[in-house]
């Protein structure tokens, strides 16, 4: 558009002169030589201008064509680049989508977690709550540390006594100090009404609350579980909650020192697996100390066996040193026989080669006997 507007304003330019000419021409009749002159003048201007015109036209044709595919490459790349963003975007859209999503699966997941998470701990509390089912959770403990730290036949699970007491665990040791109880105990009451008092009223109601549970516990144990020419001379009890455990040794030492007079040893889950442990150790011990008398038994039998083995060997050498001598007495005697041979071969039959002859066979055959019996 703007090329026709240069052209429109050259071709009226050329016009214009054009016209000035001729008006100045009119105007000046008897210069009809310079008119002619003028003429040609304005007609060689008009030819040149055309020139040039069509020249500028050409060139401001090239320079849009130019800038046309300038711009046109400019919006190819453009494109180009917009597209490469777009993907690159739509590529981190995607990936920040699909991270997202993981994420909330993740979250997902742990909600989940976290309901069943608190439905246990809701049940757990439901447990405690109940002294039975208290009683049960502390005895599912117990067995499971047992077993795992214990041979199977040196413990009893609800060991029935002579008088009929049912214990939750019987250790069957060794004597001394002879079967052992484990009797599992959970003041959990108290505990938590000390752990809940606010004033010092409440925490005094509530150490003498809990002092008073753990005595029970104690003396119910030594009365029942220490039974003499049954069982050990001690018992032990155990708390199947370490806090527990650690608030009692802690703030009342003198119910423990009650219970070590009593013979009633208090243990945690923690402190009785080290307990459990040391008894195996014990255990194994006399296990091969009472074995020991069979072990040597059977090593003075081996030794015997031994002694007689060694005998059987030198006998059945000898064997072999009088088969190896009768051997070799059997090779020289070959060696006779082969090397008579020879010299039969080599004697030409006269009549007193044959005597020779005869000698000679004679002489191979009186040799002794070789095989020698052993005795």
């Amino acid at each position: 558009m703007d090329i026709l507007v240069l052209i429109a304003i050259v071709v009226g330019a050329v016009g214009v002169t054009a016209l000035a000419a001729t008006l100045l021409l009119r105007s000046r009749p008897d210069n009809s030589g310079d008119i002619s002159a003028l003429a040609e003048r304005l007609s060689q201007m008009t030819e040149a201008q055309a020139a040039q015109q069509a020249q500028f036209a050409q060139t401001l044709q090239a320079q849009e064509r130019a800038l046309a595919k300038s711009v046109d490459d400019r919006l190819q790349h453009l494109t180009g680049r917009i597209n490469e963003t777009l993907e690159k975007t739509n590529k981190t859209q995607k990936t920040s989508l699909d991270e997202l999503k993981e994420r909330l699966v993740r979250i997902d997941t742990a909600q989940k977690n976290l309901t069943e998470l608190s439905s246990q701990v809701v049940g757990l509390q439901e447990i405690l709550s109940n002294k039975q089912a208290r009683g049960a959770f502390g005895e599912v403990q117990l067995q499971d540390l047992v077993e795992s730290a214990m041979p199977p036949d040196s413990y009893t699970f609800q060991a029935t006594l002579k008088d009929g007491k049912r214990a939750d665990c019987m250790l069957n040791l060794p004597n001394p100090p002879g079967p052992i109880v484990v009797d599992a105990k959970f003041p959990l009451e108290a505990w938590r009404q000390l752990q809940a008092a606010e004033t010092d009223a409440e925490k005094k109601e509530a150490e003498r609350a809990f002092r008073r549970d753990v005595a029970i516990h104690v003396k119910a144990i030594a009365e029942k579980y220490i039974v003499p020419g049954e069982t050990a001379d001690a018992a032990l009890m155990f708390l199947p909650s370490e806090s527990v455990y650690a608030e009692l040794h802690a703030n009342f030492g003198n119910s423990v020192d009650a219970a070590h007079r009593a013979k009633v040893f208090i243990v945690s889950p923690t402190t009785l697996w080290a307990l459990l442990n040391t008894m195996r150790a014990v255990m194994k011990d006399v296990r091969m100390k009472e074995a020991a008398g069979i072990i040597q038994t059977e090593v003075l039998t081996m030794l015997q066996d031994v002694d007689r083995l060694n005998k059987r060997v030198g006998h059945l050498e000898k064997h072999f040193e009088l088969a190896e001598k009768d051997i070799k007495d059997i090779r020289i005697s070959a060696d006779k026989v082969e090397n008579r041979g020879k010299r039969i071969e080599n004697i030409q039959l006269d009549g007193d080669d044959a005597s020779s002859v005869e000698d000679a066979i004679e002489d191979t055959f009186d040799e002794p006997p070789l095989l020698r019996s052993v005795d």
